[in-house]
């Protein structure tokens, strides 16, 4: 499909590297209540970060680089001995003195399962464009995120409509497959930014609600994902950018459009309920599976199969990375779990 970018190897990430304080509580509690906290534990996050890791884990043998802007203090340095620790190169991530390093609290709410994320954006507020080095690289796959939390990058950039669409252009132009990653923010918000970097991208890779607000249709009632609604979203994205496959993810599947004229539906991984303790990272690790498939050639449907996997192997644990293993053993563990 790509075949000048196949002649290259590896990852590039890009964007966002914060500190996550991942903080599981039995429920998540109503204003003015009390909770108590039942585990907690630091990390690496952001999709520059995690999605790095989970590729050196699915396959150690591989070149993977990252670029970013971190603070001079403490958090900053954790991050860049995360980096290192990790097999990446720690240079790629620039200490700044403008703005503290970017710190999340992740929580996990074991009652429902789901996440609330609570940031101070710092330093991924002052990162620009010429802070993300991508021209030199050999990588084959270029990965960003995440629009709408970084008021630099979220701004107009010269002739661009903003730092987002440059980048990705820059990227294209060395020769690598692009890919950007989105966070949930207001649908009017998303497509504002995100629809000027489609003409950039070779993929697209969100979940169901991110979607919808690209294609400004209702892909989410009541806490269900609409499938058939999903697909025709995915439809209108594809039409609207350069992406050879929008690819969107919910918790029952995924529904994959191509420009080949592929339309697949995916059952996920049907993960035993006891064995869920985070899916902080969960996103993150199902795009890993999947564009590391793209990486080796696989097919649609293989992809897939291993996205799948990789975000199940991920939800095992707390921290957005640490639960991700080889490709293989990804693999192995679905086959096990089984599908829905």
């Amino acid at each position: 499909m790509w075949p000048e970018a196949m002649a290259r190897r590896g990852f590039l990430t890009a964007g966002c590297w914060c500190l996550d304080r991942n903080i599981t509580v039995p429920y998540w509690p109503g204003e003015d209540v009390n909770v108590t906290v039942s585990a907690q534990s630091r990390a690496g996050g952001g999709p520059g970060c995690n999605l790095a890791l989970d590729i050196r884990r699915l396959d150690p043998s591989l070149p993977v680089a990252t670029t970013g802007l971190v603070g001079t203090d403490e958090a900053g340095d954790f991050l860049r001995a995360v980096a290192a620790e990790n097999g990446l190169d720690p240079a790629g991530l620039v200490q700044s003195p403008l703005a503290p390093t970017q710190v999340t609290d992740a929580y996990m709410s074991l009652a429902s399962g789901r996440r609330t994320h609570v940031m101070f954006t710092g330093s991924n507020d002052v990162v620009t464009p010429a802070d993300l080095r991508v021209e030199g690289s050999n990588a084959r796959i270029f990965h960003i995120g995440l629009p709408g939390i970084h008021a630099a990058m979220d701004a107009p950039c010269g002739p661009h409509a903003n730092g987002w669409v440059e980048v990705l252009a820059r990227a294209q132009a060395a020769g690598m497959l692009t890919n950007l990653e989105l966070v949930t923010i207001a649908p009017d918000r998303i497509r504002a930014l995100v629809r000027p970097c489609l003409p950039h991208l070779s993929m697209l890779i969100v979940n169901d609600y991110e979607i919808g607000a690209l294609a400004d249709r209702v892909t989410v009632q009541n806490g269900v994902t609409d499938r058939a609604a999903c697909m025709a979203a995915a439809e209108d994205v594809l039409a609207m950018g350069a992406m050879q496959a929008v690819v969107v993810h919910y918790v029952t599947g995924a529904t994959l459009v191509a420009r080949d004229g592929a339309r697949l539906f995916k059952p996920s991984v049907k993960v035993p309920p006891e064995a869920v303790l985070g899916v902080n990272g969960a996103g993150d690790a199902f795009a890993a599976g999947f564009l590391y498939g793209v990486h080796e050639g696989w097919s649609h449907d293989a992809c897939l199969t291993l996205a799948h996997a990789t975000a199940a192997a991920c939800i095992r644990v707390p921290g957005a990375y640490d639960g991700v293993m080889t490709a293989a053993a990804c693999l192995d563990l679905a086959a096990e779990w089984g599908w829905r």
